[in-house]
């Protein structure tokens, strides 16, 4: 559309205006919603309809690019001031992002590597007069590491860009994933593969950081009492009874020390020390029978567990500080036994959380 005016310096009188207004709407009769939508805000105002709201367009700018001074522009209340502050103006201890997951290298204990999936966890302290933080950062943080072997010390890398990005004292990341080790049944020399939930966690605190190790360990306990009433039936009125046992998890959270790496492949061997009933993969009937005579030469409560836990993490001068959480999950009740141990101040608290035991169910 060109509308000729002689002298652009020149302010159009009312009819000149109204000539153009009603050209403009014209041609806006037979125009693309494309060429609409390029239209200045400022004209798509004046179009047929209009309510006095802009006008926005509908078609994606495919070309547009986003410069440092546009970038500028953008609104950001996150990083606003303290009078946006809504709520008690109090710091925060932990405020970020849960679960963003990406593929992960881990070397093993053997010298190799294993990609896993992995759920991390990044949060910082907020201070009382600070509005709130850029979330984002801290995956970006996250990611700029990501491609190494993940080791404490490439966490610690990551930590400590996000504390500098995001202007914090205090800081965490905590990685979740799935470890498969290979696994021999019993007796038939078959193998397969038992998956591990484990977990490590950096925590700096008043400057002090702490490197923590968790895993869920997975086994069957047979009841002591129940072993022993069913052999005295079988004794004494040659009556056929059997004990009950479940399956079991033990959440085995351990503070590292400097005395040396610490893999998950020997957490996991120090429980199958401390109570050898784990629950098996690949089983024929030998297997099973074996599996029956290892829970008789084994039984445990669940104040058994814990402290048959304990006394194998106390023997390895790598692990400080220590929490066992055991629950039995029992086949006689409709409850379950649970038991908690903890050595040290880092996991020590008058309070659980209240669904602290109903996390440690897996459907195998």
């Amino acid at each position: 559309m060109n509308i000729q005016i002689s002298d652009l310096d020149r302010t159009p009188d009312r009819d000149e205006a109204e000539a153009a207004l009603t050209k403009l709407r014209r041609w806006m009769e037979q125009a693309s919603e494309a060429e609409i939508a390029a239209l200045d805000p400022a004209m798509l105002r004046l179009l047929p309809g209009d309510s006095g709201y802009p006008h926005l367009s509908r078609v994606y700018p495919e070309g547009f690019a986003a410069d440092p001074a546009y970038r500028a522009t953008l609104p950001d209340l996150q990083n606003g001031p303290a009078a946006l502050i809504r709520g008690a103006r109090r710091p925060i201890q932990h405020v970020g992002i849960s679960n963003f997951r990406l593929p992960i290298r881990f070397a093993t204990r053997g010298g190799g590597e294993m990609t896993l999936e992995t759920s991390v966890t990044g949060t910082v302290s907020l201070d009382a007069e600070k509005k709130g933080i850029n979330m984002s950062r801290i995956m970006r943080s996250f990611y700029t590491h990501a491609e190494r072997v993940m080791s404490f010390g490439v966490i610690e890398a990551a930590l400590d860009d996000y504390k500098t990005d995001l202007d914090s004292l205090d800081a965490r990341i905590q990685m979740r994933a799935s470890f498969p080790m290979k696994v021999e049944s019993l007796r038939s020399g078959l193998a397969g593969y038992q998956y591990y939930d484990i977990a490590l966690e950096l925590v700096e605190r008043d400057g002090v950081r702490r490197r923590i190790l968790h895993l869920d360990y997975v086994y069957s306990s047979t009841c002591p009492c129940s072993l022993e009433l069913s052999e005295h039936a079988r004794r004494e009125r040659g009556q056929l009874a059997t004990p009950h046992s479940q399956r079991s998890v033990a959440r085995i959270s351990v503070e590292l020390t400097e005395a040396g790496c610490l893999w998950f492949e020997d957490l996991v061997e120090m429980c199958r020390a401390a109570v050898p009933t784990e629950t098996q993969v690949m089983v024929k009937r030998e297997d099973e029978q074996a599996f029956a005579e290892l829970n008789a030469a084994h039984p445990v409560f669940v104040e058994d567990a814990a402290r048959l836990f304990a006394a194998e993490l106390e023997r390895d001068a790598r692990v400080g500080d220590f929490r066992v959480v055991a629950s039995h999950q029992e086949s006689l009740h409709s409850h379950d036994a649970v038991s908690v141990m903890t050595e040290g101040e880092t996991f020590a608290g008058e309070s659980l959380d209240p669904r602290l035991f109903g996390t440690l169910v897996h459907p195998g």
